[in-house]
C-alpha cells in the first residue's frame, strides 16, 4: 500500500542561501522543499512548498584548521550545497574561524519582562470581540461594573489580532479614555486595567498616534506623580505607627501594659494594609511606566516627558523593592541617559547613590541593566566621583569574577581609572590579581581592548605597578609582550618602568631584550613603546655605552632624527632616549663624535613650534653640557647656545626652566656666552619694566613722568629712610645708569651691571 501511494507523490528539493550561525560554530543552509501529489494519469492534483533550513555544526573548527580542506568536505557530504558554492563555503568558514567567541548573556539586550496578568484581572466570563458594545455599556455603570467592562476589553486587547478591530471602535476607546481621565483616583484597579489596554496598543509603533490622541501619556505622568506622593504619605504614616509601637513596647518592659497585645495587632494590621496597597500601586506604576517607555521611542515625546520631570520621578522610584518594577525603571533611565540634558538631571539628584544598592543583586537582568546605566553615567566626571564616594569601586571589582557581568564592570572601572585621584584606590582591592589572571588566560589570542586599556591606566600608579610586578608578574608580561610584539601590552610595561624604586630596577634584566626590538623592520608603534620603556630606565649602574654598541643603536638614532624619516611620535621617543643615555659620560662623548648634535639642531629648527620636541631637545643639551667632552663640542662647534638664548623667554614654563639651567652651566665654563646670556636677560627684563610703566601711564592718564615744571615726579616707591632703594627690580635699571640721576646725598647713581641683580630663574 505504501509503495502504491508513493507513486503519486513527487518531491523536489531546491537549494538556497548559505550563512553562518549567529552564536555557534555552524553553517546554516536554507533550502525549499516542493511536494506535489499526482493523479493516476500523472497530472498535478495538489502541491505545496515549504522553506526549511539545515544546520551544519563544525565542532572540529579551530585556529589551526585547514579551511580549504574542511570546505571541500562540507560540500561533498552535504547534498544541499552545490559544488559551485565551494568558494563561498570557504569564506564563511574563514569568518567562523576568526570570529571571536562572545558570551551570549553579555551581549544580549535586556528588556523589561512583558506584562503578565495581575491580581484583579481574573474574570469568569470569556471575552468576545462581538460583545464590545456590551462591555462599553458597563463603563457607564458603577465602579464595580466599570472595572469588569475594562477588564473584558483588556482580555481582548491582549490578543494582537483584535487590536485592528478595537482601533476602529472609537466609541470604546473614547469611553475608556474618559473613564480613566475622570475616575483614575477612585480606583487603582480601574486605572491599572485601562492603562493596560492602551499599553497593548503602545507595543506597536503604528498605534502610538492613537495613544497620543487620547493623551494617555500625559495622564500616566499625572498618575505617577500622584502615586509617588501617596507613597510618601504611606511611609510617613507607617513610620509614625512603628515609632509609637516601639516606644510602647520599650515602656512595657518596665510597666506591664494590658493593651500591648492589642497595639501589636493594630501595628501588624496596618503593615499588612500597607503591603497590600503597595502591591497594587506598583502594578499601576509598572503598567504606566511601560506605556511611557514605549511612547518614548519618539524623541519629541521623550522631551515632553523630561519637561514634566520624568527623570526625578524615576529616580525616586528606585527605592522600591519590586525587582520587575526596578528593571523597568532602570531600563527607562538607561534610555534617557544617552542625552546630555537627561544625564544632567540625573546628576542633580542622588541617582548613583540609589543605584549603588542594586550592585550586586541576585536578579540577573536587574544587575545587567543597572551596570549598563552606570556605564552611561560614568562618562561624566562628577558622577564617577560619586561612584567612588558611595563605595561602588570594591563592588564592581567583585564582579570581575562573574562571567556574565565582568565586561560591563570592567568598562565602568576603566572610566574610573582614568582619573589619577582614584588609581591608587585599586591597590586596596583584589582588582589587580584578577586582571593579571585574565591577561595570562588569553594565551596567544589578542587581549580585549577594555582589559588592556584598564591595565595601562592602573600601571601609571606606583603602588599598582608594585602589585603587578609581584612574583613573576613583570617576567610574564615581558615574555608575552616580546613574543606577541603587542604594542598595548608594551605600553603597560612602559608605564610600570616610569616609577622609581624596586619596579624600575627589575628592568635591568630586560634591557638587552628591549634594545633588540629597536630595528627599522619592527612595527613603529611597538618600537615607540620599547624606546619609551628604555628611556625611563634612569638607573645609575646601567652601562648604556655597552647597550648602544652591542645593538648598534647610534646609526638608528641618526637615521630617525631626520625630519620626516618616521612618525613624529617615534622621532620624539628617540630624542628622549638620547637624553637618557646622555647622562652617561662615555655615551655622551660617543654620540657627540657620531655627529648626532647637528642632527638634533636641525630637528629643532624643523619642530620649533612643537613644545614637547623643543623641551626634550633642550634637555638633551642640558645633559650633554654636564660632560667636558660634549660641552666643548656644543659650545665651540655648534650654535646650540644661541638657540638656547632665543628660547630663554619661551611661553612654555618648562622650556624656560631647562634653558635657564643649561645656560647657567654654559656661563660657568665660557665667559663670552655668559656675557651674552646676561645681556639678553637684562634686555628682556628692561623691556618688561618699560612695558609695565607705559601700561600704568595709560591707565592713569599720565603721558609723562615729569610734572608741568619739568621736574621728575619721584614717588615714595623709589625711597627708603636711607635714600634710593633699588628693591626687587621694581626700579628701572636705566635710572641707576643715568649720570644725572642722584640719590639723597647728591651722589651719582650706581653702575647697572654691578648693582642690578639679575635673577637666574623667572
Amino acid at each position: 500500500m505504501q509503495s502504491e501511494d508513493a507513486r503519486y507523490l513527487k518531491r523536489k528539493v531546491k537549494g538556497g542561501s548559505l550563512d553562518v550561525h549567529p552564536t555557534e560554530k555552524a553553517l546554516v543552509v536554507q533550502y525549499e522543499v516542493e511536494a506535489t501529489i499526482l493523479g493516476e494519469t500523472g497530472d498535478e492534483m495538489l502541491g505545496d512548498r515549504k522553506k526549511c533550513q539545515k544546520i551544519i555544526r563544525l565542532k572540529s573548527l579551530n585556529t589551526n584548521t585547514d579551511v580549504a580542506a574542511l570546505a571541500r568536505k562540507v560540500v561533498e557530504e552535504c547534498k544541499l550545497i552545490h559544488p559551485s558554492k565551494l568558494s563561498e563555503v570557504e569564506q564563511l568558514l574563514f569568518y567562523l574561524q576568526n570570529r571571536k567567541k562572545a558570551s551570549g548573556k553579555e551581549k544580549r539586550v535586556v528588556k523589561p519582562r512583558d506584562l503578565t496578568p495581575f491580581e484583579g484581572m481574573e474574570i469568569d466570563e470569556e471575552a468576545n470581540i462581538n460583545k464590545v458594545e456590551e462591555y462599553v455599556e458597563l463603563l457607564y455603570e458603577g465602579m464595580e461594573e466599570k472595572v469588569k467592562g475594562a477588564t473584558l476589553i483588556l482580555h481582548l486587547a491582549r490578543n494582537p489580532v483584535n487590536l485592528e478591530e478595537l482601533l476602529e471602535n472609537e466609541t470604546a476607546l473614547g469611553a475608556l479614555a474618559r473613564v480613566l481621565r475622570e475616575d483614575w483616583k477612585q480606583s487603582v484597579e480601574l486605572a491599572t486595567t485601562i492603562i493596560y489596554v492602551f499599553f497593548c496598543f503602545s507595543s506597536f509603533s503604528q498605534f502610538h498616534g492613537l495613544v497620543t490622541h487620547y493623551k494617555i501619556g500625559a495622564l500616566c505622568m499625572n498618575v505617577m506623580e500622584h502615586e509617588l506622593k501617596r507613597y510618601d504619605l504611606w511611609q510617613d504614616e507607617l513610620q509614625k505607627k512603628t515609632r509609637t509601637y516601639i516606644l510602647h513596647f520599650r515602656l512595657w518592659v518596665w510597666v506591664n501594659d494590658p493593651d500591648n497585645q492589642a497595639l501589636r495587632k493594630e501595628h501588624e494590621k496596618a503593615f499588612k494594609k500597607y503591603q497590600g496597597l503597595l502591591v497594587k500601586q506598583e502594578q499601576l506604576l509598572r503598567v504606566a511606566l511601560y506605556l511611557l517607555l514605549n511612547l518614548a521611542e519618539d524623541t519629541r515625546t521623550e522631551l515632553k516627558m523630561r519637561n514634566k520631570n520624568i527623570v526625578h520621578m524615576l529616580v525616586k522610584t528606585l527605592d522600591r523593592e519590586n525587582e520587575e518594577l526596578l528593571v523597568l525603571v532602570v531600563s527607562f533611565l538607561k534610555k534617557l541617559s544617552i542625552f546630555l540634558e537627561n544625564k544632567n538631571d540625573m546628576a542633580e539628584v542622588d541617582t548613583v547613590e540609589r543605584l549603588s544598592r542594586l550592585v550586586p543583586c541576585e536578579h540577573e537582568d536587574l544587575l545587567n541593566i543597572t551596570l549598563r546605566l552606570l556605564l552611561n553615567l560614568s562618562f561624566d566626571t562628577g558622577l564617577r566621583i560619586k561612584m567612588v564616594q558611595v563605595g561602588l569601586l570594591p563592588k564592581l571589582t567583585s564582579l570581575l569574577g562573574d562571567e556574565n557581568h565582568k565586561q560591563m564592570a570592567m568598562c565602568i572601572l576603566y572610566h574610573i581609572s582614568v582619573d589619577d585621584r582614584f588609581k591608587s584606590m585599586f591597590a586596596y582591592t583584589d582588582c589587580i590579581p584578577q586582571l593579571m589572571k585574565m591577561l595570562f588566560e588569553h594565551g596567544e589570542e589578542r587581549i580585549d581592548a577594555e582589559l588592556i586599556s584598564f591595565c595601562i591606566n592602573l600601571a601609571a600608579n606606583k603602588k599598582n605597578a608594585q602589585l603587578i610586578c609581584e612574583g613573576n608578574g613583570l617576567k610574564m608580561l615581558m615574555k608575552r609582550a616580546l613574543k606577541l610584539k603587542d604594542p598595548l601590552l608594551m605600553k603597560m610595561i612602559r608605564n610600570i618602568s616610569q616609577h622609581d624604586g624596586p619596579p624600575k630596577h627589575l628592568f635591568i634584566d630586560y634591557v638587552g631584550d628591549l634594545a633588540a626590538q629597536i630595528t627599522p623592520d619592527e612595527n613603529e608603534e611597538y618600537v615607540i613603546e620599547c624606546l619609551g620603556t628604555l628611556a625611563n630606565l634612569t638607573i645609575a649602574d646601567l652601562d648604556w655605552e655597552l647597550v648602544l654598541k652591542e645593538y648598534n643603536l647610534v646609526p638608528y638614532f641618526k637615521d630617525r632624527l631626520k625630519p620626516g624619516s618616521a612618525e613624529d611620535d617615534l622621532i620624539l621617543e628617540v630624542v628622549i632616549m638620547i637624553g637618557t643615555v646622555s647622562m652617561d659620560d662615555s655615551c655622551a662623548a660617543m654620540l657627540a663624535k657620531s655627529g648626532i648634535i647637528p642632527a638634533i639642531i636641525e630637528l629643532l629648527n624643523a619642530q620649533q613650534e612643537d613644545d614637547e620636541f623643543v623641551c626634550q631637545i633642550v634637555y638633551v643639551f642640558y645633559q650633554m653640557v654636564f660632560h667636558q667632552a660634549t660641552r666643548e663640542v656644543i659650545i665651540k662647534e655648534t650654535q646650540a647656545p644661541a638657540y638656547l638664548i632665543d628660547l630663554m623667554h619661551d611661553k612654555n614654563a618648562e622650556i624656560r626652566k631647562v634653558c635657564d639651567n643649561t645656560l647657567d652651566i654654559i656661563a660657568e665654563y665660557d665667559e663670552e656666552w655668559g656675557r651674552k646670556t646676561q645681556r639678553e636677560k637684562f634686555r628682556w627684563h628692561n623691556s618688561q619694566w618699560l612695558e609695565m610703566v607705559e601700561s600704568r601711564q595709560m591707565e592713569e592718564g599720565e603721558p609723562f613722568m615729569y610734572g608741568e615744571d619739568g621736574e621728575m615726579d619721584r614717588p615714595d616707591l623709589f625711597y627708603s629712610t636711607d635714600g634710593i632703594t633699588p628693591a626687587s627690580g621694581a626700579v628701572s635699571p636705566d635710572f641707576f645708569s643715568d649720570p644725572y640721576a642722584q640719590n639723597g646725598d647728591g651722589q651719582h647713581g650706581y653702575d647697572r651691571e654691578t648693582n642690578f641683580n639679575i635673577p637666574k630663574h623667572y
